[in-house]
């Protein structure tokens, strides 16, 4: 330990990195070092693990991989993976109540907080009002929700809830929540340590750009870490990305991220700590490296981390943060070599990627996932061309006689006429762009400039603004921007994750109806984070990602089939053509009302009530008490039954496995779970309705994760779902022989389970990107999936996958399903599991096809003896039983040790 100087304090001490790191001959990646401390700090309480110190203190680029054992300081949830996070630990009080023993000491032992920001649908747009129709309907939605997440605040000393309507859980993390630093108690006093946090949502990752370390995991994960068990991450390598020179003029931060996620993804640093630096950081400020870091889920890292530096200190100063924090902050950082100064030497690193920043020109990706960067200029060939190839192409299997139809359109009483490319959604949104005040300013002044030449949105596209946070909006308004936007129909909506989440809202029918019978391949423009097919709107088949001033752009336009260096986006007052160079804002123009807009006094007001909610959650009624009054009846509400599945742990042997979905590459988690529209004619619209729910009261899929019976029918049901065993149908269908009926997979799994068969999942390359969504393992859990085998798994849908007791396998490198013959339509035994579990032996499996053998070997895809733990044991919910005692306890019933009744351990 060494003292750390602070104002008029003279108690605070943190880590010597220094003396640990001194013998080595360069710098550790920055990254690494509140690994180290982390490490050194729970030492303090126990022994410690001094080989994954010594691991992580000697780091070189030739190491193979690092599994280390961290303690968060803080965990947080939206309100998407936080419903059943908090739904399993109200479960896990009625078990620990019915046996006798203490339930409130099933309580969270570090901070926990939870963001409501993904319940917000766009059911009003293109009015003034439409935020305060918009959040009526919400309550009325979610009022069983959100009465049960204020039982949970009262219930749980440990838990903080910002209500509804405060903005976007990554964006607030950003602009107010996230300290960098905590103190504590330690032998040498007080000591300083940095924040390590980690968050149920994918893109945790954002804040990374203020050198907080900090990714997403599951909701199982971060449940269980709140309750004080263990959390191992491995990181297989460290990926230095160099960045030099400066955007050029036109470019904006999301032309640069899109860029970046195109070539990380290239590169293939899946599941790795990317660091970022180089002198381009110099010319990088904090909302930029926000933009970027938060789509680290897309380009494949666990984290996508800037140092803290100048740039650093300088935004949590205009972000309000008080004077002697981030004076104590800067401190630290620079007492345990975590602080960049420009011209320090460089750390090592496993690979090196550079990234000129001055190369960067404007561009969109799509039409189907993020990392398919097409140059603006190229944009339109590239959908053209999109039209008519073949799905396996990544195309729509447009016929090339119809690629020119048009379609006419009958909208209030004006005809019109859309084809392929029609914009049918444009939507200025997501915390991945509209915390950033370039490219939202940006959007305004263009907004303002088209208004100024006359120019309108076609009404068939569906506009919308859904910031955030409140902050946006305050300044947008100060700068006389507001008026604009709303001339062109982007009118506020509300302050939550909207589009970008797949809560659009309804489309004008006669649009839809247009577009399905005219089989047109109609685009929603966004300035998101995920474009993945299915999750914008049902009507939408291309989806793209673009930055917000080209989101007004494409909007003006009313098509992306545009070339917008030759064509105009419109016709001014006087029928002269307005070309998008007419409109786009000067650098100096956007860059003055920046500085003049970002100020502490904003951003302090726009959160001085963060915490109070609107008159719609504070009159709420609530339920009180220890333990959650269910209610039979609800279709909102339903007691998890994780505690209650009967089973063992993982078996040596797994006999009659049979193939419930056959997955190709680059599978998502949308894919399992999908999180948008609820659609009438669908296994789970049908069980709703038969549950007493109008269609018009579906809500969306992701505020039914409160009901188990409801996603074990949505699971694998995303409409763009393809399995393989039915080549020729999308949707969440399969077949149990070569020649038999379709059926859903739902339906499957039913039968399989009376046949005593064991259903499995076979897929191709990255099965499982996209959200963190624990739902995507619980799903395959309650149809009765026990393996899934695929070429190559996503971090966070892997350690789901293990959480609950499924088994993770990967082909052997150079095989697949196709390279070793199988259909899916055989029969599988797997063997000699346990042992793989145990020392790192292949996996044999046999599948069997008319007594025709096929014989390979498979990996278990296992990082560390925690969760080989917990697929020996069979999943987090029978450790967490296994580790109640069986009689009354009243302090605690973790098998760690206990602390104070103030800091009362679980599990």
């Amino acid at each position: 330990m060494k003292s750390l100087p602070a104002d008029g304090r003279d108690d605070l001490h943190c880590v010597d990195l220094d003396g640990l790191t001194s013998a080595r001959a360069t710098p550790l990646p920055r990254c690494l070092l509140p690994v180290l401390e982390n490490i050194v700090v729970q030492s303090l309480n126990d022994d410690g693990n001094a080989a994954e110190l010594a691991a992580v203190a000697g780091w070189s680029p030739g190491d193979g991989e690092l599994v280390v054992t961290l303690a968060p300081n803080r965990v947080m949830f939206p309100d998407s993976s936080g419903l059943p996070a908090l739904l399993d630990l109200a479960a896990a009080r009625d078990h620990a109540a019915e046996r006798g023993l203490d339930p409130a000491a099933i309580e969270p032992v570090i901070p926990v907080q939870l963001v409501i920001d993904h319940s917000l649908i766009v059911d009003s747009y293109g009015r003034r009002d439409a935020i305060r129709i918009n959040e009526r309907r919400e309550f009325e939605r979610n009022r069983e929700r959100y009465a049960f997440f204020k039982w949970a605040e009262q219930a749980f000393r440990n838990l903080t809830i910002v209500p509804p309507g405060s903005g976007i859980i990554h964006q607030v993390h950003l602009e107010k929540l996230a300290e960098l630093i905590v103190e504590r108690d330690s032998p040498a006093g007080k000591l300083v340590q940095a924040e390590f946090v980690i968050g149920c949502d994918s893109h945790t990752t954002m804040i990374n750009a203020i050198g907080l370390l900090a990714w997403g995991v599951g909701g199982i994960d971060g449940e269980m870490a709140a309750l004080g068990q263990p959390y191992s991450v491995r990181i297989p390598r460290i990926v230095g990305v160099r960045l030099k020179n400066r955007l050029a003029t036109g470019a904006m931060p999301t032309d640069l991220v899109l860029a970046i996620t195109k070539t990380l993804r290239e590169h293939d640093v899946v599941g790795a700590f990317v660091e970022f630096f180089g002198e381009g950081l110099d010319h990088l400020p904090v909302p930029d490296r926000a933009t970027i870091a938060n789509m680290a889920p897309e380009y494949g890292a666990t984290v996508g981390f800037f140092p803290i530096d100048a740039h650093t200190l300088a935004y949590l100063r205009q972000s309000g943060r008080p004077g002697d924090h981030v004076r104590l902050v800067e401190a630290h950082a620079r007492a345990t070599g975590m602080f960049r100064e420009a011209g320090a030497p460089d750390a090592e690193y496993s690979e090196v990627v550079e990234i000129d920043l001055a190369a960067i020109s404007p561009a969109v990706a799509g039409p189907r996932r993020p990392q398919d960067l097409v140059p603006l200029a190229g944009l339109k060939d590239s959908f053209r061309n999109s039209l008519t190839a073949p799905r396996a192409e990544g195309g729509f299997d447009v016929p090339a006689d119809e690629a020119q139809k048009r379609v006419a359109l009958d909208l209030h009483g004006t005809r019109h006429e859309i084809g392929h490319g029609a914009v049918t959604v444009a939507a200025i949104t997501s915390c991945t762009n509209t915390s950033n005040p370039t490219v939202m300013i940006a959007a305004g002044l263009l907004a303002r400039n088209a208004v100024a030449r006359g120019l309108t949105v076609p009404p068939w596209v569906k506009t919308s603004l859904a910031p955030g946070s409140r902050l946006v909006t305050d300044y947008l308004s100060e700068l006389d921007l507001m008026p604009a936007l709303e001339d062109l129909g982007f009118h506020l909506v509300g302050y939550g994750c909207t589009t970008c989440s797949g809560k659009s809202g309804p489309i004008d029918p006669a649009i839809m109806e247009a577009v399905a019978d005219g089989g047109l391949v109609a685009a929603s423009v966004l300035s998101g984070n995920r474009n993945f097919e299915g999750r914008i709107h049902k009507s939408c088949r291309a989806n793209y990602l673009a930055s917000p001033p080209l989101v007004v752009a494409f909007a003006l336009a009313g098509r992306v089939d545009i070339d917008f260096d030759t064509e105009p986006l419109g016709h001014d007052r006087h029928g002269e053509p307005v070309f998008l160079h007419d409109l786009w804002p000067a650098p100096g123009e956007i860059e003055d009302r920046v500085s003049r807009s970002q100020n502490p006094d904003r951003f302090r007001s726009s959160y001085a009530s963060v915490f109070e909610g609107s008159p719609f959650w504070t009159e709420l009624p609530s339920a009180g008490g220890v333990l959650f009054p269910w209610d039979r009846e609800s279709t909102y509400i339903k007691r998890p039954p994780f505690f209650e599945l009967e089973g063992d742990g993982m078996p040596d042997r797994i006999r009659d496995g049979r193939v419930l979905v056959m997955a190709g590459d680059f599978t998502t988690t949308d894919h399992v779970t999908p999180s948008g529209e609820i659609l009438a004619d669908s296994l789970a619209g049908r069980y709703l309705v038969e549950s007493g729910v109008a269609p018009k009261d579906f809500n969306a899929v992701t505020q039914r994760r409160g009901n188990h019976e409801f996603m074990a029918r949505i699971t694998f049901a995303n409409q763009r779902m393809r399995n393989l065993l039915v080549p020729d149908k999308e949707g969440g269908v399969t077949r149990l022989e070569p020649q038999g009926d379709p059926i859903t997979i739902y339906e499957a799994a039913e039968t399989m389970r009376n046949d005593r068969q064991t259903p499995i999942v076979i897929a191709g390359r990255s099965y499982g990107m996209g959200s963190s969504r624990d739902w995507a393992a619980k799903g395959p859990m309650l149809l009765g999936v026990r393996v899934v085998l695929a070429v190559s798994f996503e971090r966070i849908h892997r350690s789901n996958l293990i959480s609950l007791g499924i088994l993770p396998l990967c082909f052997k490198a150079g095989e697949t399903a196709d390279t070793l013959g199988l259909s899916g339509f055989e029969t599988f035994e797997f063997s000699g599991i346990r042992k793989a579990l145990e020392d790192g032996t292949p996996v044999t499996v046999t599948a069997n096809r008319n007594g025709e053998e096929i014989r390979f070997e498979a990996v278990a895809d296992v990082a560390s003896a925690h969760e080989r733990d917990l697929l020996l044991g069979g999943g987090v919910f029978r450790k967490l039983i296994a580790s109640m005692p069986d009689a009354p306890h009243s302090a605690s019933i973790s098998d760690t040790a206990s602390t104070s009744d103030s800091e009362r351990h679980a599990c």
